[in-house]
């Protein structure tokens, strides 16, 4: 049976790409998505061995995606597609229980390894993400010292994160994440404490600087 994989990643040409890549060496994309939380949904309905995630993604980037896929005990391992070759990125995918790490500079050459890896149980990084950094991580089970702000958030606190620096309301948010809108403004009011800003701007700023979202 081939391995069956999921793609999700906001721009089309990029799904394209990668299914004719994967599809020529015989992997079976079982599904696409635009969104991370589309993503949620395709992996919950088709269940397949591995997801390739764009970290960036509109509503819900793929990290937090990640982590529903994990909490429901779904058997999909992910491997996270990005533009960023930062440790915190890094270190945030592996937290998400990344199996993979692929560079979109080098994906046509490392995402058929990346999901061969992948189904198989094993880890695959690009060339360029530091061999040294993820041993260590792996070694000592993670490095207190590289944790990022985005750390301190809760899965539903990026995930609102997220979506207010996208411009939505908090009613448009509530109707999104299935809480009300005072619930979503206490939740607004605590990750910005956390991340130490004090204003929308502030935040939407934050978020381009983290990867969040693009600028």
């Amino acid at each position: 049976m081939p391995v069956t994989v999921l793609l999700a990643d906001d721009h089309a040409v990029i799904r394209d790409g990668l299914r004719a890549l994967l599809e020529a060496v015989g992997y079976q994309v079982v599904a696409e998505a635009a969104t991370g939380r589309e993503a949620v949904d395709r992996a919950r309905e088709h269940q397949p061995q591995v997801a390739v995630l764009d970290i960036a993604m509109p509503g819900m980037d793929g990290i937090a995606a990640a982590r529903h896929m994990a909490e429901a005990n779904l058997p999909t391992r992910v491997v996270f597609l990005s533009m960023h070759a930062t440790s915190e990125h890094v270190y945030q995918a592996l937290d998400a229980g990344a199996y993979g790490y692929v560079l979109k500079e080098s994906a046509g050459r490392d995402v058929v390894e990346a999901v061969r890896y992948a189904s198989a149980g094993r880890r695959y990084f690009s060339d360029s993400i530091s061999d040294l950094l993820v041993h260590d991580y792996v070694r000592l089970g993670g490095l207190a010292d590289s944790r990022g702000p985005l750390d301190s958030l809760s899965p539903r606190e990026r995930e609102v994160l997220q979506l207010v620096v996208e411009g939505q309301s908090s009613a448009e948010i509530a109707a999104v994440v299935h809480l009300s809108a005072k619930t979503v403004e206490t939740y607004r009011a605590r990750l910005m404490r956390k991340l130490h800003v004090q204003s929308v701007p502030e935040l939407v700023r934050f978020a381009i600087a983290h990867g969040i979202v693009p600028p």
